[in-house]
C-alpha cells in the first residue's frame, strides 16, 4: 500500500510537471491555530500539501497566521499527510509539545511568530506526518535568546551534541520580548 500511494503521489507530480508544471495553491488565513490545524489537515484530504508559513497582520484579517499550500493542478485524492500547528508563548512548552508530536511520527516543516486569538503573541510550529510510514526517531531542541553572541555559542553547543537547525525566527515573543528562536533537530 505505502509502495502504491507513494509512486502514485511520484506520478501525480511527474505529470503535472511534464504538463507544464500547473499547481494550484489553497491560502489559509487565521487567527485560531486550531482552526487552522483543522483546515491544513482539511486541505490534505483533498491532495494539498503544505508549503509555507508567516505570522503577521493582514488586511482584513488582523493578526493571523499564514499558511499556503499546494498539489498539481487537476490532481485529486488524499495527500498522505497530517498537519499539527503547535502554539506557545512559553519556549518549555513549545519544546515538550514538539517532542510529544515527533514521537507519534510528526517532523517540522516551519515556524513564525504570530498573535493568536486567545494566546497573545506565540510562537507558532506547522509539523508533518506522512500517514503510511513509520516514524523515525526524532529529537528537538528549542533555542532562545535576545543576544546574538549567546545564541552562536548555544547553536555550536547543540551542534556538538548532533542537532541541525531547522528553523528561526526573530520576533518580539512573550518568550522574552524581541528574540532569536532556533528550533534543532537530531535524527
Amino acid at each position: 500500500m505505502r509502495t502504491h500511494l507513494i509512486l502514485g503521489l511520484l506520478l501525480t507530480v511527474a505529470q503535472a510537471f511534464a504538463a507544464g508544471g500547473e499547481v494550484q495553491y489553497k491560502l489559509l488565513a487565521t487567527s485560531k491555530t486550531s482552526t487552522m490545524e483543522r483546515e491544513m489537515n482539511q486541505a490534505a484530504d483533498a491532495g494539498y500539501v503544505f508549503s509555507g508559513v508567516m505570522g503577521g497582520e493582514t488586511a482584513l484579517g488582523g493578526n493571523e497566521v499564514v499558511v499556503v499550500m499546494w498539489k498539481p493542478k487537476g490532481a485529486d485524492g488524499v495527500s498522505g499527510k497530517r498537519y499539527k500547528l503547535l502554539a506557545t508563548s512559553k519556549t518549555s512548552t513549545m519544546q515538550k509539545e514538539m517532542q510529544a508530536a515527533a514521537d507519534e511520527g510528526f517532523a517540522y516543516l516551519g515556524q513564525t511568530v504570530f498573535v493568536s486569538a486567545f494566546g497573545g503573541r506565540e510562537v507558532g510550529v506547522i509539523m508533518e506526518r506522512n500517514v503510511d510510514e513509520a516514524p523515525k526517531a526524532r529529537k528537538y531542541l528549542l533555542l532562545a535568546t535576545s543576544k546574538t553572541g549567546t545564541m552562536n555559542k548555544e547553536l555550536n553547543d547543540a551542534g556538538g551534541e548532533g542537532y541541525q537547525l531547522r528553523g528561526v525566527t526573530v520576533a518580539k515573543t512573550a518568550f522574552g520580548g524581541s528574540e532569536l528562536v532556533c528550533i534543532l533537530e537530531k535524527q
